[in-house]
């Protein structure tokens, strides 16, 4: 499977010039599965509105899927029906958008609005097992645990790490303690109250890496990943970074 990992620039709060470049990347990048970071939609505003998965505004991402015969993850904050709002991972395709994930630890001021997601999700995609984490999940080592014991066989991470965290250590953890390839895409430059500092990329399971973007927005770096069983054993071959 072809797996794209894109920093696009964000616009506060702006859920349709978002989703228009969402769209665009989607288009361009070629892969099966592509990747954004953490509230990617909607920037690191934490007053931004929740994000419905019916929202009219998230058409030109269903589109460019359903041209591209394409996946993307991307982030936003959500409302369920109960009222309780929760750092979300939506799945978008060409039939429409689900709530794939609930981010499960979050960071003070997160907290004081959010809720954390109560369940370890594992998302099948063309014979892969996708493990799906969002920014604080990946800082935790028993987060990719239960993950990959949950059946995954390949962690996603999107985040929005700061140009001074340890985010490549961190990869190579993750990969390594758990003998599986990582995938990241991390914001790059300024969204809300924080820089992003880019570098998604790729781990194999034994750490190295594959293939990494750099620190700007606009980058997508695009990775084959092998499936079924030889996952484990070959993890990643490169498709090389651009700008899009």
């Amino acid at each position: 499977m072809r797996i794209a990992v894109a920093q696009p620039p964000v616009v506060a709060y702006d859920v349709a010039a978002n989703a228009a470049t969402h769209a665009r990347v989607v288009r361009t990048a070629g892969a099966r599965l592509v990747v954004f970071p953490e509230l990617s939609l909607t920037g690191y505003n934490l007053d931004a509105p929740p994000v419905d998965p019916g929202d009219s505004r998230l058409a030109p991402i269903v589109a460019a899927c359903a041209d591209a015969g394409a996946y993307a993850l991307a982030g936003a904050p959500v409302r369920e029906a109960e009222g309780s709002e929760h750092i979300a991972l939506l799945l978008v395709d060409g039939s429409g958008v689900t709530v794939a994930y609930r981010k499960i630890h979050l960071h003070p001021p997160e907290d004081d609005r959010f809720a954390p997601g109560g369940e370890h999700v594992v998302l099948p995609l063309d014979g892969l097992r996708l493990g799906l984490a969002i920014c604080r999940d990946a800082s935790i080592p028993e987060h990719a645990a239960a993950t990959v014991a949950a059946g995954a066989e390949v962690y996603v991470a999107t985040t929005l790490n700061s140009p001074e965290d340890p985010r490549d250590e961190r990869m190579v953890g993750r990969a390594t303690a758990n003998g599986v390839p990582v995938v990241l895409s991390c914001g790059a430059g300024p969204d809300g109250p924080l820089v992003g500092a880019g570098g998604s990329g790729f781990w194999r399971p034994d750490g190295s890496v594959i293939a990494q973007a750099g620190p700007g927005p606009g980058e997508v770096v695009v990775a084959e990943l092998p499936a079924g069983r030889q996952v484990s054993s070959r993890g990643f071959s490169s498709e090389g970074s651009s700008r899009r």
